[in-house]
């Protein structure tokens, strides 16, 4: 089936535990992708697929699909909740043409809930929004959508009604065709009735439909004369509309349901077929030339075009070796075919094209525009990368992966595990770009570092179990980095024989802080007499010197180095000597300014019982937090907070504890902040630096 307006390219996000696999789940049960439902909590669930996912509940890693729905082929992604993984959901939306946003109708937009959706804002992905677990008790609809409009920002309203709510849950009112469905309890929601409303459902649901009409007619004249001229609007009509005003990403309509009890999700899947782009909708797809990036070209989602996509996901399969997970953009791909990635400069053969189904999969001859699969035979493409034809090259836009702010020592448990471990490292470093790995020049150590503790453990894990390396672990330790309280100026210069040459370079650089928690160089100083590559080989210096540090080899932020003078010899300078000069100045200078710890500061949203309120609050404290609000929801108070990642090591026990296991929280990294000086002079003496 290849007819691009009847393909739907679409993710599955939300926060953790709002119920994303087991709506995908039963998506595969009741389109006869899969005979049996799996469920997540019996760690049987299709999605998660993993051994460590199994285990834990949870969703680690994106696993995609594909399935069939009234003549439409769907690809799903299903996407982690967990903060430690956003990598995984940011790389996903990148390549999907529409999003289902799933919120827990008991808990409404929670904190990663709120970190997705501005995922999708970036990439402006259409979404439509599905209220799960309305048979819970406390289940609000009418308080998410609320919750949507108010913390999202979005424009959003309900396209259905739910029946009942808790126990009393039923079925849903479709606000656009002026109907009702329920679902009968056997045969696993598989067989639902339609019927007329009643007289007051009837009023409740005209009142609701003229809002979501009210909400959407500015996107279509038709739509607004029929409305205001009182005239009845067709479902044909308001569906039209819905469909282009969820296109331009401008819109959101509300579903609801129960996935867990089969109820809601067939609606939903019309949904998606009626509501969110095709490939053909999404249009050209922008990128740049690869001669002159900055000049922007585009490429249209037909397999006649040349062929060109993007490769968003690595991961190892134990049959097969490395798969490389791709989108296809355009034109057409053959297994065994030549194709060229422009950033490598490197051609690529595609060995097979395989279409996923989890950890399942298909063998296909051929791919085209439109679709989502993974190749195998790729040596030199990672993540984000462009794959094109070598006639007609472009580079998609590359992905920002965030910063790693947490890390272990870890060391082999015997000489063959060493053999092993460098090279499973770089395969997982593939496969995560969130996930890097050093050794410590002045310890030795080896040390991993991540996203957060949870992050690292299944790290450490997949170690152990999937690729049989055995590793001893220290404890995790904070991703510490370095700046300087003022400013200062040094001049360095760098004079030595090598191999019977003279190499000569002297540099002269002024270092100040900065609040940008980068490393910027200006060059103020110019001269026509010094060649242009002895200013870049002095700019190299500095940028050479950034992940060293001078004070106990973290990585320096917010500094702007100057370069103020430059030393020139006809006969004896060359490129190594400004380079070597430059990065002596730079250290130099920064000493002289005063070098001072950095630690990371993280954003922390806390949801916990009422009665509990006092003892969270005064743990924070004891961690050195600073509360930033607080807002009562239902019997619960969310805490928004700042604290050091270095007081919150083994805080989720802390919590659980604190609230009889009834509170729950998310992390995310927010900024590098100085470290006073009695904290430093600690982290630094247990280093073996005394100041």
């Amino acid at each position: 089936m290849k007819d691009l307006t009847k393909i739907r390219n679409i993710g599955i996000m939300a926060h953790i535990d709002a119920g994303k696999t087991t709506t995908t789940e039963r998506i595969l049960y009741y389109t006869g992708k899969n005979y049996k439902i799996g469920e997540v909590h019996e760690g049987t669930a299709t999605m998660d697929w993993m051994v460590q996912e199994q285990e834990r509940g949870i969703t680690i890693t994106s696993a995609a699909t594909t399935c069939i729905w009234k003549d439409h082929n769907i690809n799903i992604i299903d996407t982690p909740g967990h903060v430690d993984f956003t990598i995984e959901v940011e790389r996903c939306l990148r390549v999907l043409d529409g999003a289902v946003g799933v919120f827990c109708a008991v808990s409404g937009v929670e904190p990663q809930s709120e970190t997705v959706w501005n995922q999708a804002d970036k990439y402006k992905v259409p979404r439509i929004a599905f209220v799960n677990k309305m048979d819970r008790v406390g289940a609000d609809f009418h308080s998410v959508v609320g919750e949507i409009k108010d913390k999202l920002g979005k424009n959003a309203s309900p396209a259905q009604l739910p029946i009942g709510s808790e126990d009393n849950f039923q079925g849903i009112i479709d606000l656009i065709k002026l109907e009702k469905i329920t679902w009968l309890d056997e045969d696993l929601g598989a067989k639902f009735e339609i019927s007329k409303l009643n007289d007051d459902e009837l009023d409740e649901a005209q009142m609701y439909r003229e809002e979501l009409i009210e909400s959407i007619a500015d996107y279509d004249d038709e739509l607004a004369e029929t409305y205001l001229g009182g005239d009845e609007v067709s479902s044909e009509l308001l569906l039209r509309v819905l469909r282009k005003a969820v296109i331009k990403h401008e819109f959101i309509p509300v579903f609801c349901g129960t996935a867990f009890k089969n109820k809601g999700v067939q609606p939903l899947l019309d949904a998606i077929i009626d509501l969110m782009p095709s490939p053909v909708d999404v249009g050209e797809v922008k990128g740049y030339d690869t001669k002159n990036t900055e000049k922007e070209i585009s490429r249209k989602p037909d397999p006649s075009e040349e062929f060109s996509g993007l490769a968003f996901k690595i991961a190892t399969d134990p049959f097969v070796g490395q798969l490389t997970y791709f989108r296809i953009y355009s034109g057409e791909l053959k297994a065994g075919s030549q194709v060229f990635n422009p950033l490598e400069n490197k051609k690529e053969r595609i060995g097979k094209i395989l279409q996923m189904h989890a950890n399942k999969r298909e063998e296909l001859q051929t791919a085209k525009a439109g679709d989502i699969v993974a190749l195998t035979g790729l040596k030199y493409t990672t993540t984000g990368q462009t794959l094109c034809a070598s006639n007609k090259p472009i580079i998609f836009d590359l992905m920002e992966f965030p910063e790693t702010v947490i890390s272990i020592a870890i060391e082999a448990k015997t000489t063959a595990d060493e053999d092993k471990l460098h090279k499973v490292l770089d395969q997982l470093k593939m496969e995560d770009p969130s996930f890097k790995f050093l050794t410590n020049k002045e310890t030795g150590q080896l040390l991993i570092y991540g996203m957060g503790e949870l992050h690292l453990e299944i790290i450490v894990d997949r170690l152990e179990r999937e690729f049989k390396v055995g590793v001893n672990v220290g404890s995790p330790q904070v991703s510490y980095r370095e700046s300087i309280s003022s400013n200062a100026t040094a001049t360095k210069a760098y004079r030595k024989e090598i191999n019977g040459k003279m190499q000569y370079g002297e540099v002269t650089l002024e270092v100040e802080p900065q609040e940008d928690e980068l490393v910027s160089y200006e060059p103020e100083f110019k001269s026509r007499e010094i060649p242009k590559e002895f200013f870049e080989a002095a700019e190299k210096g500095v940028y050479d010197s950034v992940l060293g540090g001078a004070l106990a080899g973290y990585p320096f932020i917010s500094i702007k180095a100057k370069l103020k003078g430059m030393k020139f010899d006809d006969m004896d300078s060359n490129e190594l000597a400004y380079t070597i000069a430059s990065s002596m100045a730079f250290k130099e200078a920064c000493q002289s300014a005063g070098l001072v710890l950095m630690e990371p500061i993280m954003d922390l949203e806390i949801i916990t019982p009422s009665e509990s309120t006092g003892d969270v609050i005064s743990d924070l404290n004891s961690r050195r937090g600073r509360i930033v609000s607080m807002n009562p929801k239902a019997d619960k108070e969310v805490i928004k907070a700042e604290a050091p990642l270095a007081e919150m090591f083994g805080y989720s026990t802390d919590l659980r504890s604190k609230t009889q296991g009834r509170a729950n929280f998310t992390m995310t990294f927010k900024k590098y902040e100085k470290l006073e000086h009695s904290l430093s002079k600690k982290v630094l003496e247990k280093r073996g630096i005394f100041i």
